[in-house]
């Protein structure tokens, strides 16, 4: 049983990273308190001392709770009475590694952003200490949290779409599409800096979204891929466009494109599933709307009003009053804290409860190293395993 058992309000949480003008820590606090169920009361924000301490004086955590680095962190927390159950890792890829594991040693859950880890070692080694640990692997997959998605899941696992012969993703953007790495944005910095991205550029930041989301409401996930990567932009060292063909055991066939230099995309994630007897359409740029088609009728346009259970279970407000990208950030945090309360008991999360994880995140770093392998060899079909 957790030597948490017993302990009621919000969960503790921690931070690694997400420190002064870091986009996604904020994502991230935003989704844990918006439910109520986490209460940020730690951090080792930031690399540098004195902006980790700057951060959390902003952030109003006790002085003796903010930490020059995680290490020391995790060591404290978990001696700590109300030390904290769950951290958060937002850090750049390369990064996520060493505190994952730190703080799983402790029997402490981990959060972590995508992709799991820089590179396929770090993956099998993290993934192999999930396993060991008593404590959650929490992958911060978030599209996986959006209503329509759950729909979506549920239904081809209902057999809408029959046997599955065709996946079709994308996730497009533009924000890459000159060296933006080159005027000071430190987001374009790290992404594009193979020492702190890893292998893949678009691949890594993008293109594993749209892997996860395409097995995650299909159910299956490709064996092979062949895969062109190009960097369009002159003087950038890793990828920012990249296509890849996917073969399934199955026998369905499949194909992803990411992209970060496609002038007029925002963030255009796009998933089409088609089987034998049906279609599934969903963009995330409106992600109320699921179009839904059986063989030989007219499409049918789904929203969270017409959703079946899967749809409505994680929706705060009515349909109507979109919910966006946020609430579907939350929703991961609300399957979470979930997980982590039955945890505390030495419980099975509630049934339906789910969330990416650790097999999740060896997944999506070994689809990012086969198709950087793939593309170096003209493109030759590669084993994802």
């Amino acid at each position: 049983m957790s030597r948490f058992a017993g302990r009621a309000g919000p969960i503790r949480l921690g931070m690694v990273g997400g420190g002064k003008d870091a986009f996604i820590g904020a994502v991230h606090r935003i989704a844990a308190r918006m439910d109520g169920e986490f209460e940020l009361v730690a951090g080792a924000l930031s690399s540098t001392p004195e902006r980790a301490r700057e951060s959390g004086a902003a952030l109003g955590l006790a002085p003796d709770r903010v930490y020059d680095d995680f290490e020391a962190m995790a060591t404290r927390e978990a001696r700590l009475e109300d030390g904290i159950e769950a951290v958060a890792i937002v850090t750049p890829n390369h990064l996520h590694f060493a505190p994952a594991r730190a703080f799983l040693r402790r029997g402490i859950h981990v959060i972590c952003d995508k992709p799991m880890t820089a590179t396929g070692a770090e993956a099998g080694t993290l993934a192999a200490e999930a396993d060991s640990s008593d404590a959650l692997f929490v992958l911060t997959h978030n599209y996986s949290g959006y209503p329509m998605i759950r729909e979506a899941r549920a239904m081809v696992a209902d057999g809408f779409l029959g046997r599955l012969r065709g996946v079709q993703v994308e996730y497009v953007q533009d924000w890459l599409a000159t060296a933006v790495e080159e005027t000071g944005s430190k987001q374009a910095e790290w992404r594009t800096d193979p020492a702190r991205s890893g292998a893949g550029g678009a691949l890594g930041d993008i293109g594993t979204h749209a892997f996860q989301l395409a097995a995650f409401v299909s159910g299956e996930a490709p064996s092979e891929v062949s895969a062109e990567i190009a960097s369009f932009v002159p003087g950038r060292r890793l990828d920012d466009d990249a296509r890849a063909l996917l073969r399934y055991a199955s026998g369905a066939r499949g194909a992803l494109w990411c992209s970060q230099v496609a002038p007029g995309n925002e963030n255009r994630l796009t998933l089409r599933l088609y089987g034998e007897a049906g279609g599934l359409e969903w963009s995330q740029e409106t992600p109320e709307r699921l179009t839904a088609t059986r063989l030989g009728e007219a499409p049918r346009l789904m929203t969270r009003a017409t959703a079946g259970a899967a749809g409505t279970r994680l929706q705060r407000i009515p349909p109507g009053h979109p919910e966006g990208y946020l609430e579907a950030f939350a929703n991961l945090y609300v399957e979470a804290a979930a997980a982590i309360r039955a945890a505390r008991e030495g419980a099975a999360p509630p049934a339906g409860t789910l969330f990416p994880d650790v097999a999740d995140g060896l997944a999506g770093v070994r689809f990012v190293e086969a198709c950087v392998a793939s593309a170096a060899q003209g493109g030759r079909w590669t084993a994802l395993s």
